[in-house]
This record gives structure tokens, sequence and C-alpha cells, in this order.
């Protein structure tokens, strides 16, 4: 659709989340394994091989969520109206242009 001082702008989401959110996937999921298979530990107050679990499940959300928005990203944009206002000076005869003078001749030479 096209309307005179009107244009349609699509530009993409600038946020860039995703690097950081795989990075800090991998690390939720190395800090869990580690949690659950190389600690042997064991308080009475807490269960550390489940802290583990819960956190490697944690970690695979995080990438999959964040593998998600990289999907959703690419189909998503923002669509903004810009319009342009373009003003002219209107003469008192209702709008109409005043003619173009013709080229002036060239000025006498001092010579001759």
């Amino acid at each position: 659709m096209s309307v005179p001082g009107i244009s349609l702008r699509i530009a993409h989401n600038g946020r860039c989340n995703g690097p950081m959110g795989i990075s800090g996937g991998i690390f939720l999921i190395a800090l869990g394994a580690m949690l659950a298979f190389a600690i042997r530990l064991d308080p009475w107050w807490i269960d550390i091989d489940m802290v583990g679990v819960v956190l490697i499940l944690a970690g695979v959300a995080v990438i999959l969520v964040t593998i998600w928005y990289w999907k959703d990203r690419r189909r998503r944009v923002i669509r903004s109206w810009v319009e342009e206002n373009r003003l002219s000076h209107q003469t008192g005869d209702g709008g109409s242009q005043p003619p173009i003078p013709p080229d002036a001749p060239p000025p006498p030479s001092p010579s001759g």
C-alpha cells in the first residue's frame, strides 16, 4: 500500500542476547555435572546430586529458550509508519509557481 508522504520502514529488533544465553546454559550444565558426578559430599541439609541435576536441566532449558528466541527473531520485524511533510511556499494567486526568467545575456567584455 502506497500513500503519498507516508513510507513503511521495517527494522529488525536490535537486541542480541544469543551468545550469552548459550554460554550461560553451558556454564549451568558444567556446574551441574560437577556437582552431580564429581563432588562426593553428603551434607545432611542438602542433596548435592539433586542440585546438580536441577542445574543441568536449567542449563538445557536456557539453551533451548535461546535457540527458540533466535528462530523467532528471524521472523520478528518492527513496522513503523514514517510520515514526511513537505511544505512549500504558496503564492497569492492560488499556488501557481512564477515563470522562470530567461537567462540574462553575458556582460560586455572590458576590451571591446
